[in-house]
């Protein structure tokens, strides 16, 4: 670490804390979402949707603060080893949020689309993989703030079972479009939210194996992805 006295240690380690901090509150506000968005659909709540719509600006905000407390960090504090790893990872990892919070938007804006579907059956698979990814955001967080790499690890682990959801609903959407015609448009529309949902889990695994490296300095093991996860065609936006 290029620091030299108690002042300029402890100047750094606020300028970290605060960043700490930023990279956090991105990370509830994308739990947040995603859990508001699913609430949204299910009771058909066009005024949460549209909310869910508006507070994504401040999740683009807090991004640009923490880049630019990560150049001022690096130009004026010069950080290195453990420390620029910490650093360099709350860079990433605001980015990573960033595309996550924006799939949670995505899936408030096929609300009023899906606002009179009613008795659609295979809508109701998507609450639970919905809390699966929701649990996975908070545990993502939960391990960076504890800086706790086997906590990152238990995170990839728990992917599978959001890749299970997705895989059990596209199976039964497609039987329900086949069934009558009439249910191909709006279960094309569930089937998005729950690619959503999916994109969410592995942006949630991307996090942990940013967590797990900055505290420990070695890239995580490569986790065998699930063969059966379909539709892996990455379109957030």
């Amino acid at each position: 670490m290029a620091m030299t006295t108690g002042h300029t240690v402890k100047a750094f380690d606020d300028d970290l804390g605060e960043l700490r901090a930023l990279v956090s509150e991105m990370g509830g506000r994308a739990e947040a979402a995603v859990n508001d968005a699913m609430e949204a659909l299910v009771r058909r709540d066009l005024e949460l949707a549209a909310r869910v719509v508006e507070q994504d600006r401040r999740i683009d905000e807090i991004e640009l603060e923490i880049e630019r407390r990560v150049i001022r960090l690096i130009a004026l504090r010069a950080p290195m080893a453990d420390d620029l790893r910490e650093v360099l990872a709350a860079l990433k990892i605001s980015g990573v949020v960033e595309r996550m919070a924006d799939y949670a938007k995505n899936i408030a804006k096929r609300v009023p689309v899906l606002a009179e579907a009613r008795g659609l059956e295979p809508i109701s698979i998507l609450p639970a993989m919905a809390r699966a990814v929701s649990d996975m955001v908070r545990a993502t967080f939960d391990a960076f703030a504890a800086r706790d790499a086997e906590a990152a690890v238990a995170v990839c682990e728990s992917d599978r079972i959001v890749d299970d959801f997705y895989n059990s609903l596209f199976r039964t959407l497609l039987t329900y479009m086949l069934e009558n015609p009439h249910n191909i448009t709006p279960s094309t529309h569930l089937l998005f939210i729950g690619k959503n949902l999916e994109r969410i889990g592995d942006h949630s695994t991307n996090v942990a194996e940013m967590v797990y490296f900055a505290a420990t300095g070695h890239q995580m093991a490569e986790r065998p992805k699930g063969e059966d996860v379909l539709m892996q065609r990455d379109t957030p936006r």
